[in-house]
């Protein structure tokens, strides 16, 4: 692992300090907060190379935007298909992902994302509203 620089640690600090699974165009609005001279590029760089180092997650959940996550202990994620939120849930009790690939594999990693309509939305009557959304599209 590389030496840590002032914009690498502050980039950390940033995605630690959310739970709400940013793009690298909010990591970098915060982190100029903070250092008001860095880069767009500066934060990609650090954001590839935290990431390679296995100090952050990223994320891709299909809406052509890479999402970051400062939180790399195991745990699941929910995407809401009405206001796009990405929130963090537990792994369930005994959940082993080296015996769902079987015995001839060796997981390295396991990322799970699940997708559907989150208690808020759903509270606001959006579920519906994405149900009709998707029988227009067929």
């Amino acid at each position: 692992m590389q030496k840590f620089s002032r914009q690498r640690e502050v980039i950390l600090r940033v995605l630690r300090e959310t739970d709400s699974h940013p793009t690298a165009a909010w990591v970098y609005a915060r982190a100029r907060q903070i250092l008001p001279h860095i880069s767009l590029g500066t934060v990609y760089r650090n954001l590839d190379r935290l990431r390679a180092d296995g100090e952050i997650l990223r994320l891709s959940v299909g809406d052509n935007t890479e999402h970051f996550d400062g939180n790399v202990a195991p745990h699941l994620h929910f995407c809401c298909t009405s206001c796009r939120r990405i929130s963090d849930l537990p792994l369930p009790p005994g959940f082993d992902p080296a015996l769902l690939a079987g015995a001839e594999n060796r997981v390295t990693g396991c990322q799970l994302l699940l997708y559907g309509v989150c208690r808020q939305c759903a509270a606001h009557g959006n579920e519906t509203e994405i149900q009709n959304k998707r029988r227009s599209i067929k």
